[in-house]
């Protein structure tokens, strides 16, 4: 059995051609679940061997668009590959608000196109997907478990966003947690604490310094790179996986300076500066 963590997307809402929108893959065998559906998340999804139709479920951290805007797409692709592979529902897991507002209504614009292609192939125009909204807890609080696979929900600090989240998983291979949006904070410790693996966001602080006064108001609401090196080595988290790189890497010198910032603050273990569809695998307490 072994446990797979692979990025998805590790872009911003500032497009560039080589890096989707934010989201996180974790399959424990035949269980898979995405974290997040940014910009071309299907396509990422297949090329990790995943898709759609075989998520078990899918769970969203907050509603800014860099995280939603594959959402629709990736629930449309359910519902055209049911004709084919016979996808189960897909349970939508999101923070009250919002976010599960935003769920509740993404396919409204698609009505006539549902209805349409329902009519023509004379099956149902409602997606199999169920939306299921939970309070963002106060402390890290168990939303989701099929076999021996636990997925946590973990309140962040994002604000002024309402309600965002971060999440746990944890199965037999060890632990898995995804900061989400977040400053470094004691609630990310919370999800982090134990974790064999931890995806987080990182951002150059003293780079975005340099912007005009105008342009650093992403420096409010981001985790900084010398302060996740503190925090994970305080925390002993043996593999850090850095994604929703602010600013985006173009150089191989870019990518190492993310991992220079980390270990300034202290951290030693393991630091991927994560390209789209980097991987690492958790099998009987070792990682891959």
């Amino acid at each position: 059995m072994t446990t797979t963590v692979t990025i998805t997307g590790t872009g911003t809402p500032l497009a560039t051609h080589d890096r989707a929108g934010a989201g996180v893959l974790v399959r424990h065998d035949d269980t898979h679940l995405q974290f997040d559906a940014g910009r071309a998340t299907v396509p990422r999804m297949l090329s990790a061997g995943s898709s759609p139709a075989e998520l078990a479920a899918l769970f969203l951290t907050h509603y800014h668009s860099d995280h939603l805007v594959g959402l629709q797409d990736l629930v449309l692709t359910h519902w055209t590959m049911d004709v084919y592979d016979k996808a189960g529902r897909l349970p939508i897991f999101a923070p009250n608000g919002p976010t599960i507002d935003f769920c509740e209504h993404m396919l409204d614009i698609w009505d006539d196109d549902l209805e349409v292609r329902a009519l023509h192939n004379k099956r149902d125009p409602h997606p199999k997907i169920d939306i299921i909204g939970f309070e963002t807890p106060e402390e890290p609080t168990e939303v989701w478990s099929g076999g021996d696979v636990r997925v946590i929900a973990g309140p962040v600090r994002h604000e002024p966003i309402i309600g965002a989240v971060g999440y746990r998983i944890e199965t037999p291979d060890g632990v898995v947690a995804i900061s989400g949006d977040t400053l470094v904070c004691d609630e990310v410790a919370d999800l982090c604490r134990g974790a064999d693996v931890v995806v987080y966001e990182a951002l150059r602080m003293d780079v975005i310094a340099t912007r005009p006064p105008d342009k650093q108001y992403i420096m409010h609401y981001h985790a900084d790179t010398r302060l996740i090196g503190e925090q994970m080595a305080e925390l002993g988290v043996p593999t850090l996986l850095l994604t929703h790189l602010i600013p985006a890497p173009s150089t191989p010198a870019e990518k190492q300076a993310f991992a220079d910032e980390v270990r300034e603050g202290g951290y030693e273990g393991e630091i991927m500066v994560c390209d789209d569809l980097d991987s690492v695998t958790l099998r009987e307490g070792s990682i891959t």
